[in-house]
């Protein structure tokens, strides 16, 4: 075969694959101008279908007001009406996610109560088809940026497809709602112990028209809502997983991002944006806790007890400032300032827990106060959440970075910050449980290989003070301090730090132990002397006392002593 038939069979082979090419790109074309065209019809159609089913809607409460009697029926009607809605808005949205046109338009708010509410709308659903559900968020307020119209259709999409599976009387279906460490994701799960699926059909969960078994459960379904769902969550920038086991459950689970930062600005609507400056305005749920701040005024005011913790707030908003002192104080014991150098006058003087405080202060600032904190050996150990209008990442970095423990954005709601507070006392009460359980205790010596720590010196140094002055009834914090040759603001941190003990529960743990000890040792001795011995003035005081710690009086420990003999 010469060169020019072999050019010759070259283009005529070219010729063949740009028809075959084009033949095919048209077919293409034809195929998506039908589709955008079928996608408008049935776009127009939903549409159209929609506002029938608003005027039935309207009827059946017309019907409602005139023949109350039906009540049940009435219910029926429009929770199929509210189905059918959901139905067509699932179309439309997806034959927007086809033509590329959903958008997400977050805006701030309370996103648990957001779930809440839209998982209740559920619940008629499954109680018609005698099912357990639960619902379960932590913590049951949760300030962030979502959009409500979006999540609605994720919540809806997963609770109907776990009762869809799930039969009833033993049936369970489970929505539970957790923030991550950060507090910049919320983790959704929805857990049932249906039918589950097989391994073979996992792969095709997500695909759109794929309609499981609906048949076979004699259940309505088209197809769209998991993918619907998948595209949603992807839209935010999250991520959803399905774990599944044939005959025994399904759960899915869905995070999604909360912060304003994971946000483009032309995904951010601020037209109910917050004024900050406003004190009543940067705690989101005041009205809420003032009036339960009233309802508890009209009863007793109970005591805070000495254990109590102590905050410190710092604000250079005064209004804002004795606002959280007059909330916060109903729980805790509460110090204010107005400015990071009041603030180290404080801490230097009172025994604290907890510094709150504002990043942006005159005289010095938030980020600055926790630097000289974190920089002082007898302080470094308090922990600091820091209150801010900033709402960046490197700004919550920087302020991570410098030693701050949490960091609160402002406007936030009361019990965002509790949450904060009360995760650090439940680690401080893992300490001091820790701490009690070995008080009175033989501790293991270190191998000599291993140099003791400074912490370990000093606990080991208070005990002994402690034991030293065990039936001196005058021994209180101040000589517990001179002793430790510390101020008592000072001894007051450190063992509340190490230990999760004031300094009082402190000396009255050791007092307490070692009465139990000598009381092992002497069955018959009397309670009055057993008080004198760990330095007690009133015996009806420490026979309170050794029934909080031990569950029993004395005297039944005694009894319980001798008849185990």
């Amino acid at each position: 075969m010469n060169l020019k038939m072999l050019i010759i069979i070259l283009i005529i082979a070219a010729a063949v694959g740009l028809f075959l090419l084009g033949r095919e790109l048209f077919q293409r074309g034809v195929r998506m101008k039908n589709r955008l065209q079928m996608s408008a019809v049935y776009t127009n159609i939903t549409h159209e279908l929609l506002t029938p089913l608003t005027v039935i809607s309207a009827s059946v409460d017309r019907l409602r007001e005139q023949e109350p009697s039906y009540s049940q029926d009435y219910d029926l009607m429009q929770l199929n009406i509210e189905r059918m809605v959901r139905l067509l808005q699932q179309i439309l949205e997806t034959s927007k996610s086809q033509s590329g046109e959903l958008k997400l338009l977050v805006a701030q708010g309370d996103i648990m109560q957001y779930i809440q509410k839209t998982a209740l709308c559920i619940e008629p659903l499954m109680a018609k088809k005698g099912l357990d559900f639960t619902i379960k968020c932590t913590p049951e307020s949760m300030m962030g940026w979502i959009d409500t119209d979006k999540l609605d259709k994720i919540i809806y999409n997963l609770l109907s497809n776990a009762a869809k599976y799930t039969q009833g009387d033993t049936g369970k279906v489970a929505l539970q709602v957790n923030t991550n460490k950060k507090y910049d994701h919320i983790i959704i799960k929805v857990r049932d112990n249906g039918i589950g699926i097989p391994q073979e059909k996992m792969k095709k969960l997500f695909h759109r028209f794929y309609d499981g078994d609906y048949r076979r459960q004699r259940t309505m379904g088209t197809g769209l809502g998991l993918a619907l769902t998948r595209e949603l969550v992807y839209l935010h920038g999250g991520t959803i997983e399905c774990e599944s086991t044939e005959g025994e459950g399904t759960t899915f689970t869905v995070t999604l991002p909360i912060n304003k930062e994971s946000f483009t600005s032309s995904q951010i609507d601020e037209r109910n944006k917050i004024d900050i400056n406003i004190a009543r305005s940067a705690i989101l749920d005041i009205a809420t806790r003032m009036q339960k701040e009233e309802l508890e005024e009209e009863e007793p005011a109970n005591k805070l007890d000495e254990d109590a913790y102590k905050l410190l707030v710092v604000e250079d908003n005064i209004e804002l400032l004795m606002l959280m002192n007059q909330l916060l104080s109903t729980k805790y014991h509460v110090e204010t300032a107005t400015n990071g150098k009041e603030a180290m006058e404080i801490i230097q003087k009172e025994e604290l827990d907890i510094i709150i405080s504002d990043v942006m202060m005159p005289v010095m600032d938030g980020l600055e106060l926790t630097k000289k904190i974190k920089a002082d050996p007898n302080f470094q150990h308090l922990p600091i959440i820091l209150l801010t209008a900033k709402t960046q990442e490197e700004d919550r970095a920087e302020a991570l970075q410098i030693g701050a423990d949490s960091y609160v954005t402002k406007p936030f709601k009361l019990s965002d910050l509790e949450l904060r507070i009360n995760n650090i006392v439940e680690n401080r009460q893992r300490v001091k449980e820790e701490f009690i359980s070995k008080i009175g205790e033989p501790q293991p010596l270190p191998h000599p290989s291993i140099e003791p720590t400074a912490d370990d010196l000093f606990l080991k140094r208070a005990s002994e003070c402690v034991y030293a002055h065990l039936d001196d009834s005058d021994y209180d914090r101040n000589a517990f301090a001179s002793d430790m040759g510390a101020s008592a603001s000072t001894l007051y941190n450190k063992l509340r730090a190490l230990t999760g003990l004031s300094v009082g529960s402190f000396i009255r743990d050791i007092r307490m132990k070692e009465a139990m000890r000598i009381a092992q040792n002497q069955p018959d001795i009397r309670i009055s002397d057993l008080a004198y011995k760990v330095g007690f003035k009133d015996p009806k005081y420490f026979s309170t006392c050794f029934k909080k710690d031990f569950g029993m009086q004395p005297t039944e420990y005694i009894e319980h002593l001798s008849k185990a003999q």
